[in-house]
């Protein structure tokens, strides 16, 4: 007889760091569809450098529209674009 193939299960919705910590410390995550999770960076420099810009109302509106796709503040996606445009090779 053949065995049918296990599906992966979904992970669970988790709401708090405390929620998280007990998942992770009491689960066989091989069990887990991990293919839709994607790559994060934390940020941990210090942040000692101000700069004060002034933007279109539109581009700032596009700004924070882009940030919230991405679910992030839209302060932290102007400094990972920034920093995306600094790290690339020049043509």
């Amino acid at each position: 007889m053949k065995r049918k193939a296990k599906t992966p299960a979904n992970l669970p919705r988790l709401r708090t760091d405390a929620q998280a910590e007990q998942f992770v410390t009491g689960s066989d995550l091989t069990q887990f569809d991990l293919s839709s999770l994607k790559a994060t960076q934390f940020e941990f420099a210090p942040k000692e450098a101000r700069i004060n810009m002034r933007l279109p109302g539109r581009l700032l509106s596009a700004v924070k529209r882009a940030a919230r796709r991405r679910g992030v503040p839209y302060q932290r996606f102007i400094r990972q674009t920034l920093e995306q445009a600094v790290k690339e090779p020049r043509p």
